[in-house]
């Protein structure tokens, strides 16, 4: 396998989106996973709602040992096709094979159903840390410089905003292709053709990533230095540190509506557009991306990003104050949030290759899957707490699988998946002020580490 990377700074476009189309294909294990199954495990296989939330936190839990060690792994590992590039092939395999099983569940006694589920939804978090650690240690690499970092996110993360578009969209479009959409066969039916569309799509696009992306030569081989000093040093770097910790709680606020939309919509709205609701949000991200990438070369990535935040928790917000009946109300409000997610995703991403290049200037040495590796860790354990808290707090308040709910539940819902999102959104905000890495910052970080690569005492760019 073979491919090639610009001498330049630049990126052709054909490598952009050759690096970006696994995030398209791995986004059906965003919207499915955390929307659609876990409703489709209670309701149709039987598995109790508790139960599922459990299992959906614990497993993201194991993945706090299992990300950063695939960093580490990534980091020093050596071989002909790169640090990165074997890892996203095989991995790609095993994660499409255990996708398929996850979402074709056998009929049987729902004891042995709740081993299924628990089997399989372990070996796909497992396989998932496989390929997206060294997936997205990748990206920073590619390019050093400040702008094109923005272009090269945007596209990835535009990618995967589409496939996760696609993803959403995908259950509705089968549901109007059957005659009985409600019945439990047909529920079946409709994740086993995901499955049998999405195992090739996610082989395909991680092959060609693999085969057209040439991973850069490292500069130098370095000793092997223990994992535990290298994660020191991770931790010593302040820009990562703010970073980290608003994207953290940002990302706690926003995984409660991913998990609690179908329920929301059905029982708080009293409406069964929820597939069209999702549609309009992510159209929303994909279409406003171009303007997010103008500004953010205007104004900074910083401040580009306060201004999201800004936009998508402001009209979010108000979803809370909705009732049964406010369809209307609540798509324009979709679709205004919306507008501000796409940067949410995207400019984070751009900003942490930066981060990077600042723990190169402290350290000397590239440190990429380190760094994904506990970003990584944040995704999955903020996806596993909005799981965790959104079902488990339904089921104490006293939810009723298919059935009209409490006032308690009712309650329950509209402060989980709205009023707790935009408060978390606010506390992030204020975190992110204090992000130090502007573009000229940058300029003198690149300047530094080339300077004390040549043996030069320079001193800290952000001092």
């Amino acid at each position: 396998m073979t491919g090639s990377r610009p001498t330049g700074t630049a990126l052709s476009r054909d490598l952009k989106i050759a690096y970006g189309l696994p995030a398209f294909a791995l986004a059906v294990v965003g919207i499915p996973i955390y929307v659609h199954l876990p409703k489709f495990y209670t309701d149709v296989v039987g598995l109790n709602i508790s139960w599922v939330g459990a299992i959906l936190m614990s497993v993201r839990v194991l993945d706090a040992f299992t990300d950063p060690l695939m960093g580490v792994i990534s980091d020093h590992f050596r071989s002909p096709m790169g640090r990165r590039r074997p890892f996203i092939l095989w991995g790609s395999l095993c994660l499409a094979a255990a996708m398929f099983l996850l979402f074709v569940p056998p009929a049987g006694a729902v004891g042995s159903s709740h081993l299924w589920f628990g089997v399989t939804i372990v070996a796909l978090f497992f396989c998932w840390t496989v390929v997206t650690v060294p997936y997205e240690a990748l990206g920073p690499a590619l390019t050093p410089d400040y702008t094109e970092r923005t272009a090269l996110f945007a596209l990835r993360d535009g990618l995967l905003i589409a496939g996760t578009l696609v993803a959403a969209a995908s259950p509705a479009i089968i549901e109007a292709l059957q005659s009985d959409p409600g019945a439990n066969a047909a529920q079946r039916q409709k994740f086993f053709w995901i499955a049998l569309a999405y195992t090739p799509l996610l082989i395909g696009t991680c092959l060609w990533c693999v085969h057209r992306i040439r991973e850069p030569q490292q500069t130098k081989q370095e000793a092997p230095v223990p994992a535990l000093r290298d994660l020191k040093g991770v931790l010593r770097n302040r820009p990562f540190r703010i970073l980290l910790f608003s994207y953290t709680i940002a990302a706690i606020g926003s995984n409660l509506p991913a998990t609690l939309i179908l329920f929301y919509v059905q029982y708080v709205l009293q409406s069964e557009l929820a597939n069209l609701f999702l549609l309009l949000y992510f159209a929303a991200g994909i279409v406003m991306l171009p303007a997010w990438i103008r500004l953010a070369r205007q104004m900074g990535k910083k401040n580009a990003w306060l201004l999201s935040m800004a936009v998508n928790t402001c009209a979010f917000s108000g979803v809370f104050f909705l009732g049964a009946g406010d369809e209307w109300q609540y798509a324009t409000l979709v679709v205004l949030s919306g507008m501000g997610f796409g940067a949410t995703l995207a400019l984070p991403s751009a900003i942490q290759a930066d981060v990077i290049d600042y723990d190169e200037f402290l350290t000397g040495s590239r440190q990429e899957g380190w760094y994904i590796g506990i970003w990584s860790v944040v995704k999955k354990l903020t996806a596993a707490l909005g799981v965790g808290i959104g079902l488990t707090v339904l089921g104490m308040a006293g939810y009723l699988p298919g059935e009209d709910q409490p006032p308690a539940v009712i309650q329950a819902l509209k402060v989980l998946y709205a009023l707790v999102p935009s408060l978390c959104n606010v506390a992030a905000f204020c975190v992110a002020l204090a992000y130090p890495i502007s573009q000229q910052a940058h300029q003198r970080i690149q300047t530094g580490i080339a300077l004390r690569s040549r043996g030069e005492a320079v001193p800290d760019p952000l001092s």
